[in-house]
């Protein structure tokens, strides 16, 4: 297939849409600027480290999308409730999703979701990496734990669609995390790679339930985990494995986005380098891979780059993971508009959002006396 020169620069530039890159602190720097927009990156992730208070969260988007070429990058956090929840000041706090579940109450999901949803949006972020689909059945995990909802499918799987429709049905796109299941395992993806050795026609007894109930409630994100499923392939981390992806696929006909989890992640990062480990996770079906900090996502690129110029990245894998990134967004970012900072103070930690979240804490508190 040949290419002349500005399909070639349209190909690179939909590199960057296959990015998410964290940034350093509370603003955005020029470098940091010029990196976005100069290579057409598709989404920023935010941690604690980039956050004060919602009006200057707010002020921070409205700079990072300045930096848009034709949609919205996405912008992406980890807010499941609990322990992993970023914004901390001036948000609702809400309860671990494990408490949460305990209550049997698939509408308070729902409306804790959708009390998030509304709080997240309001200061622009697009897009919660929630909810965690882990089933945790192996006490010794302490990664998940309180993060899942139960120990068991059709409990995790009963709250799965609570959650995502809480969430989209309030313009807030939501990510099923971690295929193909993190709860059986011991090891912390962040600090080593985890191993599963149950079978694989368990793990779709199991494991798979709860994000086969995701995919049915229209979950735009799935992310692939950085663990070892000996049944699926013995010798690869299931973010960089064809044989995970394709599963994904053909056997549970998922046709929206996968990012990776963390690629900085020790799972990863002691394994393969940056470059290679980002080539194999695209060629192995991953649409986008994402990075807590932007250094290595740069040296991301430059491996995809690099790749696209050798073959090891075929242009017609490039141009389907960056159609369904362009279609995500098509479908979800078109009605862009800046955040209005004044207005947010009466949708975000309002009084009524406070108090509702005190009653359900009351509930669960009841519950455990």
């Amino acid at each position: 297939m040949g290419y002349d020169r500005n399909i070639q620069g349209g190909i690179m530039s939909m590199l960057g849409q296959l990015i998410i890159t964290g940034i350093s602190g509370t603003s955005l720097l020029d470098e940091e600027r010029e990196f976005l927009e100069k290579e057409n990156i598709g989404g920023v992730i935010l941690f604690s480290n980039n956050y004060e208070s919602p009006a200057q969260l707010a002020e921070l988007v409205n700079q990072i999308q300045t930096t848009r070429k034709e949609y919205p990058l996405f912008v992406c956090v980890d807010n499941e409730g609990g322990r992993v929840f970023r914004f901390k000041t001036g948000f609702t706090k809400f309860p671990p999703m494990m408490e949460l579940g305990s209550l049997n109450s698939p509408k308070t999901v729902f409306e804790c979701s959708q009390i998030m949803a509304k709080e997240l949006k309001a200061c622009g972020v697009n897009l919660n990496l929630a909810p965690v689909c882990d089933i945790v059945n192996n006490e010794q995990n302490k990664v998940i734990g309180d993060r899942a909802f139960g120990k068991d499918a059709e409990t995790v799987s009963k709250y799965i669609s609570s959650v995502i429709r809480g969430l989209q049905t309030s313009d807030i796109l939501s990510c099923a995390k971690h295929f193909p299941g993190h709860g059986c395992t011991t090891k912390d993806s962040h600090f080593d790679l985890p191993i599963i050795k149950k079978p694989l026609d368990e793990l779709r007894n199991e494991e798979f339930l709860p994000f086969i109930k995701a995919i049915k409630s229209r979950v735009e994100f799935l992310m692939m985990a950085h663990v070892i499923v000996e049944d699926i392939n013995p010798d690869l981390p299931t973010s960089l494995c064809p044989e995970a992806y394709q599963i994904l696929r053909d056997e549970l006909r998922y046709t929206k986005l996968i990012i990776s989890d963390d690629m900085q992640m020790k799972a990863i990062a002691d394994r393969y380098s940056y470059e290679e480990a980002a080539v194999m996770a695209i060629n192995a079906g991953a649409d986008i891979v994402e990075y807590k900090d932007m250094e290595f996502a740069r040296k991301a690129l430059d491996g995809l780059k690099k790749a696209q110029k050798n073959q090891e990245l075929k242009n017609e894998t490039i141009v389907d993971r960056y159609n369904r990134v362009k279609s995500c967004k098509e479908r979800n970012l078109k009605e862009y508009s800046p955040i209005y900072i004044p207005e947010l103070s009466k949708v975000v930690g309002t009084k009524a959002s406070i108090e509702y979240v005190e009653e359900v804490k009351a509930k669960i508190e009841e519950l455990n006396s």
